[in-house]
């Protein structure tokens, strides 16, 4: 499967689970691409040198490879496609009116934090004593899909720890998984809920229509007051009825959602009878005057006419969908600007007057020579 834009430009997850091995799929190059300034800018490196397993995730407490003074930083979020990781905003040298700053760094560059440890004493007669430890390398062990969790799962192991233990321990210490926090949902409160009793009650009531004679005797369908409901609108006179009733019922066909499939299959059923019956109109019309013809031929010119017909029907409707309702103001804009136009240049001329000068000539006047 390949990648979409927006699994790009939403690439930065504050989840520590790895559901799916989608970052390593390459990203093509029009992904990457901006159609405008406002599009948000999506960046990936190569495939190759993306991280499959990872290791720091949102969460853990991690110290950036060659910071001097070892902060401890907490993971906000990563990017699995740029190899970046975000950390939480933290006061710049101590000065307590600054905003805090987020940074981002490379996955390369942080190291786990695994808490304080006892360190033995380098020397004779020093006791030992709780050194901050940060994992140098991290191995991953027990790979497996958790199908009740749908994602996978593995240990993660600190093989290596800085500062070196002089204690020589060769086993690899076990680096637990961050805790997700849950969400913080606000209480219930009781005297704001609405009661069991108020929510069984049943308080709807459908409006009811006269129904035409024709349909008297027999069974009401919900199609018979709707169509019934629908002439109240435009000719509420000889139909009465009560307004205060609800009426959601009766507008079914105006509130339904014509992009369903169902609908949308009905339509495209309706069509091809449609054509079939167009088709047939077409042959009967040409069989019952043959004029000398071949029923062959009247058929091949009942076919012609009716492909003239779908042409012409299609070209009508391109037309009409062509004409929105900001196109038609548009001309009747553009129209009405002409109109103004033509009538300026009529009243201009209308209103020229020509100075008095020889050699002029008035229209519909003949000009008497001395």
């Amino acid at each position: 499967m390949s990648l979409t834009r927006s699994q790009l430009q939403r690439a930065t997850t504050t989840l520590p689970w790895t559901r799916d091995f989608r970052h390593l799929l390459p990203v093509p190059k029009h992904l990457a691409e901006r159609s405008s300034f406002y599009d948000p800018i999506a960046k990936a490196v190569r495939a190759r040198d993306r991280i499959k397993y990872w290791n720091v995730v949102p969460g853990d407490q991690i110290r950036v490879r060659g910071d001097a003074r070892g902060t401890i930083h907490e993971v906000l979020s990563i990017n699995k496609f740029t190899n970046r990781v975000y950390l939480r905003g933290s006061v710049i040298d101590g000065n307590q009116n600054k905003m805090p700053v987020n940074r981002s760094v490379h996955y390369s560059k942080c190291q786990i934090y695994l808490g304080d440890m006892e360190h033995k004493a380098m020397k004779e007669g020093e006791q030992g004593k709780l050194v901050p430890t940060f994992a140098r390398r991290v191995v991953v062990r027990d790979i497996c899909w958790r199908p009740d969790l749908h994602r996978w799962d593995w240990k993660r192991l600190a093989a290596a720890i800085t500062p070196n233990d002089s204690r020589g321990k060769k086993s690899s210490i076990p680096i637990d998984w961050p805790e997700v926090e849950p969400r913080d949902l606000p209480k219930t409160n009781p005297l704001l809920d609405t009661p069991a009793e108020a929510v069984r009650e049943i308080t709807y009531k459908a409006p009811m229509f006269p129904l035409p004679r024709k349909t008297r005797k027999k069974d009401a369908s919900w199609l018979e007051p709707e169509d019934a409901y629908i002439k109240t609108l435009f000719n509420p006179s000889p139909v009465p009825y009560d307004e205060s009733r609800p009426i959601e019922l009766f507008v079914g066909k105006e509130l339904a959602n014509p992009h369903g499939r169902a609908k949308k299959q009905a339509r495209w059923q309706n069509a091809q009878r449609r054509k079939v019956s167009l088709l047939k109109a077409f042959v009967n019309k040409e069989l019952l005057h043959l004029g000398g013809r071949s029923v062959r031929d009247a058929k091949a010119e009942a076919a012609f006419k009716y492909r003239q017909k779908l042409e012409a029907d299609r070209k009508a409707e391109k037309k009409r969908r062509w004409l929105t309702k900001d196109r038609l103001a548009k001309i009747a804009r553009n129209v009405k600007r002409k109109e103004r136009k033509v009538a300026k240049q009529k009243e201009k001329l209308n209103q020229l007057v020509l100075p008095n000068a020889p050699n002029q000539f008035i229209p519909g006047k003949t000009s008497k020579r001395s």
